[in-house]
This record gives C-alpha cells, sequence and structure tokens, in this order.
C-alpha cells in the first residue's frame, strides 16, 4: 500500500500536492528553558514556487513578489516558523502562513482603467496656469525701471 499524498486546498481551484513541500526541523533561536538545546521544535518549510506544478503562471509570479525576501535567488519560498512550543503547531503555522501567502497572490489585481479628464478638470488646469503665468510676469522688472 502507497502512501497517500495530500493534497492541500487553497483556493477553489488551486491546491498543492504535500510533496511539494519539504520541511526540515531546526533548533528555535531565542530564550528557552532547560529543554531548549535538545528540542528541534523550529519548522523550515520550502516550496520551490518556480517548479511547482500546482500553481498557475500568474499566480507564481505575483507569490514571489509578496514574498520578497523569503524568497531564495533559486526560486523556492522559505518560511521558518517558531513561536510555539510544538513542533506540531509549529508546523501548522508555518502551513497556514504558506497557505495564506499563496491565497494572497491567487487574487488577480484588478486592471486600471484609463479615464478621460472631464471638461472641468482640464478648464481648471488650465485656469491655474493661467493665473501662475500671472503672477510670474509681474515678477518681472519692466524694461527702464532702474
Amino acid at each position: 500500500m502507497g502512501m497517500t499524498t495530500m493534497a492541500i486546498r487553497i483556493t477553489d481551484d488551486i491546491s498543492l500536492d504535500e510533496r511539494e513541500i519539504e520541511e526540515s526541523f531546526v533548533r528555535s533561536s531565542g530564550p528557552g528553558g532547560q529543554n531548549v538545546n535538545k528540542l528541534s521544535t523550529a519548522v523550515q518549510l520550502r516550496f520551490d514556487v518556480r517548479r511547482s506544478p500546482s500553481l498557475p503562471n500568474d499566480v507564481a509570479i505575483r507569490l514571489m513578489r509578496i514574498a520578497g525576501k523569503r524568497m531564495t535567488k533559486d526560486g523556492v519560498l522559505v518560511l521558518v516558523a517558531q513561536n510555539q512550543r510544538t513542533q506540531e503547531r509549529n508546523r501548522a503555522e508555518a502551513m497556514e502562513r504558506l497557505v495564506a501567502l499563496i491565497q494572497e497572490a491567487a487574487v488577480r489585481p484588478t486592471p486600471r482603467r484609463a479615464t478621460k479628464p472631464t471638461k472641468a478638470s482640464r478648464e481648471k488646469r488650465l485656469e491655474g496656469k493661467k493665473a501662475r503665468a500671472a503672477i510670474k510676469g509681474m515678477r518681472r522688472a519692466k524694461p527702464g525701471w532702474d
């Protein structure tokens, strides 16, 4: 019996195969009790955005932009979760953050529609230019005005 792989559902049309996510457990940084040096509770989650078959191209591109410094040079998203006390809870937190990031990336930005300036706004602009020109004209010294 092969192990059934879980699909992680992100939006109605996007889900990841859990094999696309690589987890490693490391010791948390920061303070802790006597147990801190023995337990690897922090989880580092790696997800290869660039090679993921599950993400539509535009989503992958937006995800890389949103992820910012959490992206490696070769297009791998790295999330570290270490705020929880247990490995399980950190794992869950890292997964949630990954899902949230991809959900954010899955939203298509509304394209900006160009609009024509209104007649009033064009006239207002010209009025402003005329007024400014008049002020500057006044400043100019009249010839033979020593």
